[in-house]
C-alpha cells in the first residue's frame, strides 16, 4: 500500500471497515493469521463486554455505545499490533489507526452474502442501498486522512487472498516507526 506509513513507534493498528457481509471478518482473520496481530471484531466485543444500550428491535441489532467501545479499546489500541473489524468507522479516533481498509462488494454478491447469513428482507435491502451510496467509504474518507484510507474489492475469495497479501507486505515495510 504504497503512500502509507505508520504514524507513531508502535506496530500499526489497522481498520478493517465496510459493509456487513463485505469480508471483513474473514479478512481479519487472515491478515492476523498471516503476522501475529491481534484481532479485535468490535461487533464481537460489544456483545460479550456489554458495550451496547440494549437491543434495537427496527435495525435488528445492538445499540452501541460509542463511549464504551472507545474506552474498552483505548489500552489495545494505544499498544499497537491491532486488526481492527466493524462495519462504522465515524466515532474511532483518528489517531488509533495507520491504515483504513474499506471492503467493497457487488451488489447482487453482497444480497446473496446477506441472505445466506439469514439477514431480514429489509435488513438486506439496507445493507445493500448502503454499499450502492459507498456510505462506510465516505464515512472512512470523512474520518480519517485521505492517504490512509484505501477502498478494496471484497467478491472473491482470490480478491480476498490479494487484499490481505497487499496488507501483509504494507506491514512488512511499514512496521514500528
Amino acid at each position: 500500500m504504497p503512500g502509507v506509513e505508520a504514524s507513531n513507534a508502535r506496530l500499526p493498528n489497522i481498520l478493517v471497515t465496510g459493509t456487513p457481509g463485505t469480508g471483513k471478518t474473514t479478512t481479519c482473520e487472515l491478515i492476523a493469521a498471516a503476522t501475529g496481530a491481534r484481532h479485535i471484531n468490535v461487533s464481537e466485543l460489544v456483545k460479550s463486554e456489554d458495550l451496547h444500550s440494549g437491543w434495537d428491535e427496527d435495525f435488528d441489532s445492538y445499540v452501541l455505545n460509542e463511549d464504551k467501545v472507545c474506552d474498552a479499546l483505548e489500552g489495545p489500541l494505544s499498544a499497537g499490533g491491532n486488526i481492527v473489524d466493524f462495519h462504522s468507522s465515524e466515532f474511532f479516533p483518528e489517531r488509533w489507526f495507520d491504515l483504513v481498509i474499506v471492503l467493497q462488494t457487488d451488489n447482487s454478491v453482497l444480497w446473496d452474502r446477506l441472505e445466506r447469513r439469514g439477514y431480514t428482507e429489509k435488513k438486506i435491502q439496507e445493507n445493500v442501498e448502503c454499499e450502492i451510496m459507498h456510505v462506510v467509504e465516505e464515512e472512512a474518507r470523512d474520518s480519517y486522512r485521505e492517504e490512509i484510507v484505501k477502498a478494496l474489492p471484497s467478491n472473491t475469495v482470490e480478491e480476498m487472498e490479494s487484499n490481505v497479501e497487499n496488507v501483509v507486505r504494507w506491514l512488512q515495510t511499514a512496521g514500528p516507526q
